[in-house]
């Protein structure tokens, strides 16, 4: 992926305490040979040195919440939350959500994904969906995307 200066980002990290990370941050300059680039993350003095490959893109459909639990998504009350997690996310990366009509306790789409509400962000419209994926722990996912995007 290419980034000019001026790019918003992700970066997925480890924090100091070993748990996984989010920073937020703008490319600050012209990526160096060294397939490094330079981040200014949010409410950081400086930049801070990143390899190209450890960034990703911010936009409305790449903010993912994945939450261990799978009473998140089976409890009703707790499936209702997500959407305001999910929406906490998107303000924090620095994303304009102008307009969200919530699904009360969601839509079942399928047996493993539900849709919670509808949202607008550049004049564009997006369902934002939980699902349940398997694995090792129960994970929910939570993220905005296509309509016509489903999980199953």
């Amino acid at each position: 992926m290419t980034f000019v200066p001026g790019d918003r980002v992700r970066w997925l990290c480890e924090g100091d305490d070993g748990l996984p990370q989010v920073k937020y941050g703008f490319i600050g300059d012209e990526p160096m040979p060294t397939g490094e680039v330079q981040v200014v993350f949010d409410d950081e003095l400086g930049g801070q040195y990143v390899a190209l490959g450890h960034l990703d893109p911010v936009s409305i459909t790449s903010i993912v919440l994945s939450l261990h639990g799978s009473d998140l998504i089976e409890d009703p009350e707790l499936r209702r939350g997500l959407v305001g997690l999910w929406r906490a996310e998107a303000e924090s990366a620095g994303l304009e959500v102008s307009g969200m009509l919530g699904l009360g306790a969601g839509v079942r789409e399928s047996v493993m994904s539900w849709a919670l509400a509808e949202v607008t962000s550049g004049g564009e419209r997006y369902v934002v969906r939980a699902w349940e994926t398997t694995g090792e722990l129960p994970t929910v996912q939570v993220r905005a995307e296509s309509p016509q995007t489903y999980h199953f």
